[in-house]
């Protein structure tokens, strides 16, 4: 445990800090903003028919101004997120890893908060194209994790081979479907497209299909007649109960699946949160304390809520956030002080869990043609094997993040020193 000297001190290094940085993200201002028209020419450079779709669909796809977080606060995050992986363990030998895990976090005055850990987490693709559309633009801050010398494509077509690798060794890795249900009528359908256009440069072959256009075989999965040689999954059905034939590819070792039930098991379930920010069943689990103190600093107080408990939960509801276990996107998410009895009820009677409340921050946006306004932002860090890949906002209205709100979306996240 650090001494309370350097605990104050490390406080009014960070009290400092956010000042500077609340005021950056409080403020429009011009020569901190970022070059809308790199970003426009970079989405119009993926075809019109890609574009005009992004157009209908998206419209409020991108966010009108970056978010800015300082050195303190990407280490923190860094820091939980070394903590889970601690927590968590070796995987298994031989075995795929999980791609684009995402630890969300709310930034604010008391520091870097996780909220959600989640197993195959959207967006990653089009934040790419966002990066890589300022990449040569000179802008205020820099970019927070990216190495310089490689593109985020590079990045992810080797870890893509790397989960391949992982299983199957030297074999070419050949075939990739990316999978969800009724794909062209997902919201992030336009990051499938980009996706598979990526596999495509690489030379392997990509297909976007629903489960159902897979087909069972002896010897594995078939999509056109092509063995599947990898799933990159966007199914929100994390078991896999409704997709039995792709579970039982996978359990035979037939087709790589990342992420898979696995991952989602190791990460995201809910319930890990409740044990990540339980001192007792850390200590118990043989975690350092480093590790320990990080988690406990880091990740708000989450418990499982049982329905013997609802008078305590509605009388201490406003400290509370509360989450469906199995729950994604933030459906069935619900802030205490905004839920109405008749909610509440049903929350009771179902498998939630409650965090407690950590504001997230705030950033002024002005969007051209809209009047100045303040939007909430969480900040996602899309991890890998421990590393972080990249970092990107999401800004928004609402309790919750929902890509409806003018001059929201994902943001391009900038480190300032």
């Amino acid at each position: 445990m650090a001494d309370s000297d350097t605990l104050v001190e490390e406080k009014d290094h960070f009290d400092v800090d956010y000042d500077f940085i609340a005021h950056l993200n409080g403020e429009c201002i011009a020569w901190a903003g970022m070059d809308d028209a790199a970003l426009q020419r970079a989405l119009q450079a993926q075809g019109e028919a890609w574009h005009g779709l992004v157009k209908e669909r998206c419209p409020h796809l991108f966010a009108a101004a970056p978010v800015f977080i300082t050195e303190l606060q990407l280490q923190q995050m860094q820091a939980v997120i070394a903590a889970v992986e601690e927590m968590v363990g070796e995987p298994e030998p031989h075995a795929a890893l999980g791609v684009f895990y995402g630890f969300d976090f709310h930034l604010n005055e008391l520091g870097a908060h996780l909220i959600e850990i989640n197993s195959n987490a959207g967006g990653a693709f089009l934040n790419a194209l966002l990066i890589e559309s300022q990449r040569e633009v000179k802008l205020y801050g820099s970019a927070p994790v990216q190495d310089e010398d490689l593109s985020l494509e590079q990045v992810f077509i080797e870890m893509f081979r790397n989960e391949w690798h992982l299983v199957h060794g030297d074999v070419p890795l050949k075939t990739i479907a990316i999978v969800d249900e009724q794909p062209e009528t997902q919201f992030l359908y336009p990051e499938f497209l980009l996706a598979q256009q990526m596999f495509e440069r690489a030379g392997i072959a990509a297909h976007i299909v629903d489960p159902s256009a897979l087909q069972t075989r002896d010897d594995g999965l078939y999509c056109m007649g092509q063995r599947v040689d990898l799933i990159y999954n966007r199914l929100t059905d994390f078991d896999l109960q409704q997709h039995s034939h792709i579970r039982t590819a996978w359990e035979q070792r037939q087709v790589v699946l990342t992420p898979s039930p696995a991952h989602f098991q190791r990460y995201a379930d809910k319930r890990k949160l409740v044990m990540l920010s339980d001192a007792d069943w850390l200590r118990a689990a043989g975690v350092s304390q480093a590790s320990i103190d990080g988690l406990l600093q880091g990740i708000p107080q989450t418990k499982v809520v049982r329905a013997e408990d609802a008078e305590q939960w509605w009388a201490e509801r406003k400290q509370w956030f509360f989450k469906p276990v199995s729950g994604y996107g933030s459906k069935g998410a619900y802030r205490g002080d905004k839920v109405t009895k008749r909610v509440f009820e049903e929350i009771m009677q179902a498998d939630y869990v409650a965090q407690r409340l950590a504001l997230p921050g705030e950033r002024k946006v002005c969007a051209a043609g809209s009047e100045p306004q303040s939007l909430k932002f969480d900040v996602r860090c899309y991890v890998y094997d421990g590393d972080i890949q990249l970092i990107a906002a999401r800004l928004y209205q609402g309790q919750t993040t929902n890509f409806r709100t003018p001059g929201g979306g994902f943001g391009l996240v900038r480190l300032v020193d």
